[in-house]
């Protein structure tokens, strides 16, 4: 099928005008359930790991993190963060190396990525700059059309081909492909860099399954009307909230460890968030015990080196 979100847009609308919605959600939930039962999935090479970074830009900080995540795992509040980030992605490449799958570690990153090793597959929101500014103004100009219509817009977006919009052919197509979906399909992924980060780790946990997902969080535009944030987007002049992006990328490591919950293997996974550059984390799988914490010191390699 050479349109499929045209088609599901389609085909959802015609359920819902006949009054077939209902029978059609009940005749899927049994489909997969049997599809499931008959086609059981393959044992996983190694445990599934979550790594989220969350707070970059914070000085200071009153908010209360991961309340949603501590009743799952063990809270540290003496984390020494060596080495930051780059103990993270190295831990992450060491694991790519080891189980060398396609598709199967996954660095997305809501700034600028750090290099990194080529195994692992890089999304940022840096890396869409061009994508995004060229998308930001195909949708500047359906705004500001006479006559707004929410339902063609979507369309609209889902016609779109990756090279409409500066993705290079000869590049990695599948890649583009769920790039693409990120800008088009997300609600708010085109201007929050936040949303972005969350949309691409629960849509890269969905699509490909990943063994490994290190999603790092950076801060995102201040809030304003939909024209003022396509514009500014265009003209790389945004504001930028930290705090506010905190908060965001608080809930964003949640939304992450339930997606991560869902897929085959999830009572052997473990899941870390750290608040970058600072000395709180959590640690969430079967080695952790739940609603603790922990105030001893650590380092975060010492951390990492526990979920691996």
């Amino acid at each position: 099928m050479a349109q499929p979100s045209v088609f599901t847009e389609q085909l959802t609308a015609h359920l819902w005008t006949t009054q077939q919605i209902d029978a059609f959600r009940t005749a899927a939930v049994a489909y997969m359930d049997k599809a499931t039962a008959a086609f059981p999935d393959d044992p996983l090479p190694t445990h599934r790991i979550g790594i989220v970074a969350i707070g970059q830009g914070v000085r200071e900080n009153s908010y209360r993190l991961f309340r949603k995540l501590r009743p799952q795992g063990t809270y540290f509040s003496n984390v020494t963060p060596g080495g930051g980030v780059a103990v993270l992605l190295d831990a992450v490449a060491k694991r790519a190396a080891g189980h060398p799958e396609p598709y199967a570690h996954w660095y997305i990153d809501g700034g600028t990525p750090v290099p990194t090793n080529p195994r692992l597959t890089q999304v940022s929101w840096a890396g869409l700059t061009p994508a995004r500014a060229s998308l930001q103004g195909r949708m500047q100009k359906i705004y500001e059309a006479p006559v707004w219509d929410p339902e063609a817009f979507r369309t609209k977006l889902a016609q779109i081909q990756p090279a409409e919009i500066g993705m290079k052919d000869g590049t990695d197509a599948a890649l583009n492909r769920f790039q693409l979906s990120l800008l088009t399909e997300g609600s708010g992924t085109q201007v929050f860099s936040t949303t972005f980060v969350q949309w691409a780790a629960r849509e890269a946990l969905r699509r490909a399954q990943p063994l490994t997902l290190f999603a790092r969080f950076a801060p995102r535009q201040k809030d304003k009307q939909m024209d003022e944030l396509l514009a500014e987007g265009q003209k790389q002049k945004a504001e930028f909230d930290p705090q506010g992006s905190l908060v965001d990328a608080d809930m964003g490591a949640w939304y992450t460890w339930l997606n991560q919950q869902r897929l085959p293997g999830a009572e052997k996974s473990t899941f870390l968030a750290w608040f970058e550059d600072h000395n709180e984390a959590i640690l969430v799988g079967p080695a952790f015990p739940k609603n603790a914490n922990s105030t001893g010191a650590i380092t975060l390699a010492e951390l990492v080196s526990s979920v691996l």
